[in-house]
């Protein structure tokens, strides 16, 4: 048989209190207006008795039940976006709170069936999470859960929290600038003529966006821009390696991303181009392998854990959330940028 559970009354007992001044005491009331005495033995007496609160009892009386819905697509199970979940349930253990991690795989009966799951557990909100931002279905869901959308939107639900890619586009178009280079930029993963009309996501437009803007900011022009729609090693190997046949003039890549970036490493090399010598090299996302080539790759980074800590903070924060937060996209500086003389005045 189990051993009886520990009450409240029986830690107010030990302590030589009443049940409500020991719950008081426990819950931080901060009105309470009991000695010091009352706190240590309190606290001491649910230390000795190994005392757990009541949390369904609890809910019963907050409407509160202390638990997070995170309903992602591949989140949990992909290395690059698993920062997501670290930085969300950093917050939450701060705040007190447990997370019920739910992974769909993005099939969408799997989603209903998790949206189902943490209202029938009466959680306190949900946070929608995608490895990759974009916009984001979601079913059905009471008008009185708090949702928030991490890493991803949604029209009805409004509230979001993103990284801010038109500031992190012109940090990468900086990173270059500022070393010098003026001419010979090559842009790898987007052509604004070849994809005109076509849409990849709001954050992906976003960074273009701010890449472009701050092009025109310092009088710049790309020598080319390179595309591909899947930005995957491969792709940069082979955009890359066309592109130098082509110019001997290009002394810089602007990569979309770092898996981009790690195939142009390659093509470079094969072209017996060395990596910040001959041509130096930008790009966005920070994935782990980005520390780990050599020369280490500078990069963008997408700020996941920031991310995740602030999505937790607003669903569980005073009124009523709304609007769109942006996190900063940190700028890593490693070794594959050399700066190059000025031969133009900057503009």
């Amino acid at each position: 048989m189990p051993p009886k559970r520990v009450t409240l009354a029986d830690v107010a007992r030990r302590a030589g209190l009443s049940p409500t001044a020991a719950s008081m005491i426990l819950n931080g009331r901060p009105d309470s207006r009991l000695s010091a005495d009352a706190h240590a033995r309190v606290h001491e007496a649910a230390t000795e008795l190994g005392y757990r609160p009541n949390v369904a009892a609890r809910s019963l009386r907050t409407d509160k039940t202390l638990t997070i819905g995170f309903i992602s697509d591949v989140v949990a199970t992909t290395r690059f976006a698993s920062g997501l979940i670290r930085g969300a349930l950093d917050a939450a253990q701060r705040a007190g709170h447990v997370m019920l991690v739910l992974e769909t795989g993005g099939d969408p009966a799997r989603e209903s069936e998790a949206i189902s799951a943490v209202l029938d557990r009466q959680v306190d909100g949900i946070i929608f999470a995608v490895m990759r931002a974009r916009e984001l279905f979601v079913p059905e869901i009471p008008a009185t859960t708090r949702v928030v959308m991490l890493n991803a939107t949604n029209k009805k639900h409004t509230v979001s929290v993103l990284p801010d890619e038109l500031a992190g586009g012109a940090s990468a178009v900086g990173l270059l600038a500022d070393a010098g280079h003026r001419e010979g930029i090559a842009l790898i993963g987007h052509n604004a003529e070849a994809e005109k009309g076509l849409f990849r996501s709001t954050t992906v437009e976003h960074r273009i966006s701010g890449i472009r803007a701050e092009m025109a900011r310092r009088g710049l022009q790309f020598a080319t821009e390179e595309s591909c729609w899947d930005w995957e090693p491969h792709n940069g190997y082979d955009v890359t390696h066309a592109l130098l046949e082509r110019h001997s003039d290009i002394r810089a890549l602007l990569c979309m991303n770092d898996r981009l970036a790690f195939g142009a490493y390659q093509a470079l090399a094969d072209h017996g181009l060395t990596v910040p010598q001959d041509i130096s090299v930008v790009s966005f996302d920070n994935d782990e392998l980005a520390s780990y080539l050599r020369p280490g790759l500078t990069t963008v980074g997408l700020p996941h854990e920031d991310m995740g800590r602030a999505s937790v903070e607003i669903l569980l924060g005073p009124g009523t959330p709304s609007g769109g937060r942006l996190i900063p996209m940190p700028v890593i500086e490693r070794t594959s940028v050399q700066p190059r003389p000025l031969d133009h005045t900057p503009a």
